[in-house]
């Protein structure tokens, strides 16, 4: 599953000390699952169709980079990764591209808008 949105942005930061950080789409999937599904490393490779030691990595990736973020105040935006994503869509208010959760309706999850076109 792909996030929804496009990042976060820290409040009342003062002075930021580091970059922005990304996250690919596997490692925002290694997140999803183990720590918030609450799967097993194990059941997370199995479902992301790789290995035990490469979801390790991946997952040992992301929880770094979450943390880099929070302590140095920095902003965290999603790109990329080696995935196929079905049903996106592109708002035509604000021009973000996103996917929706199954069963959700169709609104842009920024600006709420109905008015979103289907980018697959």
């Amino acid at each position: 599953m792909a996030p929804h949105f496009s990042g976060f942005k820290p409040q009342g930061v003062q002075c930021k000390t580091g970059d922005d950080v990304c996250i690919n789409f596997e490692e925002y999937e290694a997140i999803n699952l183990c720590d918030y599904e609450l799967l097993t490393q194990a059941e997370a490779a199995k479902l992301m169709n790789v290995s035990r030691p490469t979801f390790t990595r991946i997952y040992e990736s992301v929880r770094r980079k979450i943390a880099k973020a929070f302590i140095e105040g920095s902003s965290v935006y999603f790109e990329g990764g080696n995935v196929a994503i079905d049903n996106w869509y592109k708002c035509d208010q604000c021009k973000i591209t996103f996917t929706l959760p199954e069963n959700a309706g169709k609104l842009c999850p920024f600006c709420k808008t109905q008015v979103i076109i289907e980018n697959n």
